[in-house]
């Protein structure tokens, strides 16, 4: 039954990334997949909480505690990209996208948000064995709940702060520095990854090793945000439009953790890259 569900969800995933393809494809704005993606992941967990599982008191507070989290996090995440798509340009990484891939943009992006929908698939499954836990909620459930409220509280900071920022003409062409932009360069992305680390601790405790996979989830999407689809695209188009500012920037704040690091212009923290690393 689980293999049917799991299944079936990850076949919904493909389905609505091939909406999300042909919606981006009538409004000419890639960045509408992001606003799919995001909803659809939400759905995905939804589901997957709120589906009766065997030996387990259905619907269980587990299931509907994680089912609301859920949803917050997806209606948060999708309305902010929602209305950053609406009413701007597209994504710096779509449109860098559309230059690369030329006549070839709309095939290859086709693959690609497959290739999305089948990292949705994983990921979801952390939410998945966050609820089908079968154990009395306890303390670690109370520190997955913690977790994932500081998470999308700060994600929210962030995204409201970056938001500011940009809506002062003074503003443009800098770089934003200030609030939590200025302990991290993607304070977004950090606390995007720090609510993914509450599904496995919502699922330790189910019994031998299988609430442990749940670390995947959290596992996967650092790889995702550090190392492929987050910050190193974005960070080569911000060296393309900010120049100096930005490796500046770099210098002096870390790329992903929140933590204050020296101010000395030739001060740089571990996971920082290189300064011409990503030289356009």
């Amino acid at each position: 039954m689980t293999i049917v569900l799991i299944l079936g969800v990850s076949l919904m995933l493909s389905m609505l990334m091939m909406l999300a393809w042909a919606v981006q494809r009538r409004l000419g704005n890639a960045g509408w997949v992001d606003v799919v993606w995001s909803f659809a992941l939400g759905l995905a967990g939804v589901i997957y909480a709120l589906v009766p599982a065997p030996a387990i008191a259905w619907p269980g507070p587990r299931q509907i505690l994680v089912a609301a989290l859920v949803a917050i996090w997806s209606m948060r995440l999708g309305f902010h990209l929602l209305a950053r798509t609406r009413n701007g340009p597209e994504d710096v990484r779509y449109a860098a996208f559309r230059q690369q891939w030329g006549a070839g943009f709309e095939r290859r992006l086709f693959w690609f948000l497959q290739i999305q929908a089948a990292a949705a698939a994983l990921l979801a499954i952390s939410m998945l064995l966050a609820v089908r836990n079968p154990r009395p909620l306890g303390v670690m459930d109370a520190v997955a709940l913690a977790v994932l409220g500081v998470a999308i509280v700060g994600e929210a900071v962030a995204d409201r702060q970056m938001r500011r920022f940009r809506a002062e003409a003074a503003n443009h062409g800098k770089v934003c520095d200030t609030g939590l932009w200025r302990l991290s360069r993607h304070p977004n992305y950090f606390f995007e990854w720090l609510g993914w680390v509450s599904y496995p601790l919502f699922a330790i405790g189910s019994g031998g090793a299988v609430g442990w996979l749940a670390f995947s989830g959290p596992a996967f999407m650092y790889w995702l945000l550090v190392h492929v689809s987050g910050i190193p695209p974005l960070e080569e188009r911000m060296l393309h439009s900010r120049g100096e500012a930005y490796r500046a920037y770099q210098a002096r704040t870390r790329a992903f953790l929140p933590l204050p690091v020296s101010s000395l212009p030739d001060s740089r923290s571990p996971d920082s890259p290189p300064p011409d690393s990503r030289e356009p």
